[in-house]
């Protein structure tokens, strides 16, 4: 990459880089939680029509991609679900073509009174940028953007075509970026820029999304022994669970040899009963679980229904009423970043030119939307992207320099993967 341009290109981002905060925090303020995220798409849509941009807003139909690879099950209505994509196209393509992915849907807050300061009212302190979504991911939804603004006051666009693309439904199933896929958008080189502490996902875990219905016997509470109690039956299944969580990280794979606990089974909601003073007749709990490559959906389907069907053996009311498995949300496939050495050298080049550092790598224990560009559509995913802490938690921060210095990295990538071409007057 030519010396003089690279300086340029980092004074541009670091230039606008004020204007910057302001709308990553802007954004920050949508509570764009599951099946509300349609104000927060109206924000991107006029962001990418500000910049002259065509934009294709479309809401996602469940139809359309249920029969594809990579979907998983729906359990909320689709009603309000779109995505948004600005395209820009060059007055003649010279270069590689390229997707900027981001999901512009966040997790519940929890309780409020649990936050410093309100999670959708956020506040700069001490050079990190708070509130929901701050850092998963709409620090890297505006990142991307304003790496393209910074080529344009320039005086230049990617000589190739470009998707900015603005997903839902990244955080329960990943629906949002396979209706993109369907749409068919394709590109040379996919960068998602999630928050990977500055570094490159390699490889990601297979995350699965399950329920558990157990039935119980109802009676009073003051016979309860002739009861079942449905809600306690849940316990050692649980546990049976947690035990086949054990021996999946006894026998972890290479890429993850050296991490503590890289599978994590979590009992993440749970609900039963209908009276306090009554034995109750059902209870149902959630529970996301990790594997990893080399397990597919199937077996790990089947070592899940095994393992509660031994556990519900050694009740005597449950071996004559099975608990029932109910899949929804993930079903996701592990991801390993594979076929992807051109762009991967010059994120390399970009990343040591933006932070003065070599670029590094890890392997993460979740998943991304990467897993569709890689493993369904042969597009190379680059997961890269800013520091941030307590994404899923209270008081979610962005750190607010490695947001700035992932912006002059991506803007470079932007210029050295596309080329440029000179920005029509």
């Amino acid at each position: 990459m030519d010396a003089t341009l690279s300086k340029d290109i980092i004074a541009a981002v670091d230039a606008g880089f004020d204007n910057q905060v302001k709308l990553t925090a802007d954004l920050t303020a949508f509570p764009s939680l599951r099946g509300q995220e349609a104000t927060a798409q109206d924000f991107m849509a006029d962001q990418y029509r500000r910049r002259g941009l065509p934009v294709d807003r479309w809401k996602i139909e469940v139809a359309d991609i249920e029969h594809l690879p990579g979907f998983s099950p729906v359990a909320v209505s689709y009603e309000n679900a779109f995505n948004v994509v600005g395209v820009h196209r060059p007055k003649q393509a010279k270069g590689r073509s390229l997707i900027i992915n981001g999901h512009i849907d966040v997790v519940p807050t929890g309780p409020l009174d649990l936050w410093t300061s309100p999670p959708f009212a956020p506040r700069v302190e001490n050079g990190w940028l708070y509130g929901r979504g701050s850092g998963d991911m709409k620090a890297g939804l505006i990142a991307g953007l304003c790496a393209f603004d910074a080529l344009d006051k320039l005086g230049y666009r990617p000589a190739a075509d470009v998707y900015l693309q603005s997903v839902i439904e990244e955080e329960c199933t990943g629906n949002g970026a396979l209706a993109c896929l369907q749409r068919g958008y394709r590109a040379d080189a996919a960068l998602i820029p999630e928050p990977s502490e500055t570094e490159l996902d390699i490889a990601q875990l297979g995350v699965m999304w399950f329920q558990v219905k157990v039935r119980g016997r109802p009676t009073h509470v003051g016979h309860a022994g002739r009861g079942v109690n449905a809600i306690e039956s849940c316990f050692p299944i649980v546990a049976a669970l947690h035990k086949l969580e054990a021996e999946w990280n006894a026998n972890r794979h290479e890429l993850w040899g050296d991490h503590p606990h890289p599978v994590n089974f979590v009992l993440s909601r749970i609900e039963g009963g209908d009276w306090t003073s009554s034995v109750p007749a059902w209870c149902t709990f959630d529970m996301r679980i990790s594997f990893y490559p080399g397990q597919s959906l199937e077996s790990v389907r089947k070592a899940v229904e095994a393992t509660v069907r031994e556990a519900a053996r050694n009740d005597g009311f449950l071996a004559n009423n099975p608990p029932e498995v109910v899949y929804h949300g993930f079903q996701a496939e592990p991801y390993i970043l594979e076929g992807a050495e051109a762009p991967r050298a010059v994120l390399e080049q970009t990343h040591k030119l933006a932070f003065g550092e070599t670029l590094g790598t890890h392997a993460i224990t979740a998943t991304t939307d990467a897993r569709f560009f890689g493993l369904y559509a042969g597009i190379p995913a680059l997961v890269y992207g800013p520091s941030a802490e307590d994404y899923h938690g209270f008081d979610e921060r962005v750190n607010l320099d490695s947001v700035r210095k992932v912006t002059r990295s991506m803007a470079l990538f932007m210029a050295e993967w596309c080329g440029l071409e000179k920005r029509a007057a």
